[in-house]
């Protein structure tokens, strides 16, 4: 390690060139150095091999798809979180985050089509961020059933945005 360490190498700009270079510079001196330094040097080359994967194919390494290739349920934003936040807080200090009368009639619209069920287990998720474990534990149901309302709901609010008068942004 003191070889590498007294000779630093200059790679120039990351790219998945320079990256391969390193990768071959920490293996040369991975065949010579004492046990240590090799596990420094493995750190060193998983890391590089990780940031070449990424550089090479533009994704985090190990994802299936990229986010270009999410489903549409994936990239949807039904209702604005900060909006949604805000609703539920019912806050009207100068925050950026304040809702106008005609917004949270809006989404007072939009939740009033929900059952009970769903409008509980939608507003926790989205209006005060509980994950769905801590919603499941709160309501005594299971997370299934909880990621099923909150699909349910976000069903309903997107085919109600295609057809409600008052859901028109």
């Amino acid at each position: 390690m003191k070889a590498f360490v007294g000779k630093l190498y200059d790679l120039g700009e990351t790219t998945p060139s320079s990256c391969r270079r390193a990768i071959r510079i920490a293996k040369r001196l991975y065949k010579k150095a004492d046990a240590d330094d090799k596990k420094i040097l493995s750190d060193i080359i998983s890391e590089c091999e990780f940031v070449e994967e990424w550089l090479s194919t533009g994704r985090r390494p190990g994802n299936k798809r990229g986010v270009e290739r999410l489903a549409a349920y994936q990239r949807e934003v039904l209702v604005d979180p900060l909006k949604m936040q805000a609703y539920v807080s019912n806050s009207k200090a100068g925050s950026p985050s304040n809702l106008t009368d005609w917004q949270r009639f809006q989404i007072s619209d939009a939740l009033s089509r929900l059952s009970d069920r769903e409008r509980e287990c939608y507003v926790l998720a989205h209006g005060e961020c509980f994950s769905h474990s801590a919603i499941a534990n709160m309501l005594y149901i299971s997370k299934d059933s909880v990621s099923e309302y909150i699909d349910r709901a976000q069903r309903k609010i997107s085919k109600d945005l295609e057809s409600s008068l008052f859901l028109i942004q």
